[in-house]
């Protein structure tokens, strides 16, 4: 029996070439090919999973607002992708081992799209584990994302850092 065609780029698009392609490349011929914003937030999900963060920059505007949880280890607003990467990418590399953000159901609604899901790491400092759900906000202009709001509960994201 045939598997389901579950790949977010259209059937036989990087096996008809030949070639590896990286995730900035991949993430614009998925927007040229398919133009879903649902489409552009899930290979970013995907990037992430794979430890590429160029491919997840590469998906958002240069002035996006960022928004963290407040009250979170990493709270408050970066504007700008290398605001992002040092404030929010940077740290999670370097403070958790198997940090992981895992979508389980997106809305998709005009420019808006909605992952709903679950964090999990393991804080490098004290050894502790958590995992916490997740809302997260995109919100797309021209093919990008313009802003991201985070929506978690920071009292289990924190516990595993406190000694």
């Amino acid at each position: 029996m045939a598997q389901p065609h579950t790949s977010p780029l259209p059937k036989g698009y990087a096996q008809s070439r030949g070639k590896r392609y990286t995730a900035p490349y991949l993430l614009f011929q998925l927007e040229a090919a398919v133009g879903s914003n649902l489409d552009v937030v899930r290979g970013l999900y995907a990037a992430f999973a794979d430890g590429n963060i160029p491919g997840v920059l590469g998906a958002l505007a240069a002035t996006i607002e960022w928004t963290e949880a407040a009250g979170g280890p990493y709270g408050g607003v970066s504007v700008g992708t290398n605001a992002v990467l040092d404030n929010v990418f940077m740290k999670i590399g370097d403070e958790w081992e198997g940090f992981s953000a895992v979508p389980s159901e997106f809305v998709e609604q005009g420019p808006t799209v909605i992952a709903l899901g679950e964090y999990s790491g393991t804080y490098k400092a004290t050894g502790k584990s958590f995992s916490a759900p997740f809302a997260h906000v995109w919100k797309f202009a021209e093919g990008k994302a313009i802003s991201y709001n985070q929506y978690t509960d920071t009292a289990l994201h924190l516990q595993p850092m406190q000694t």
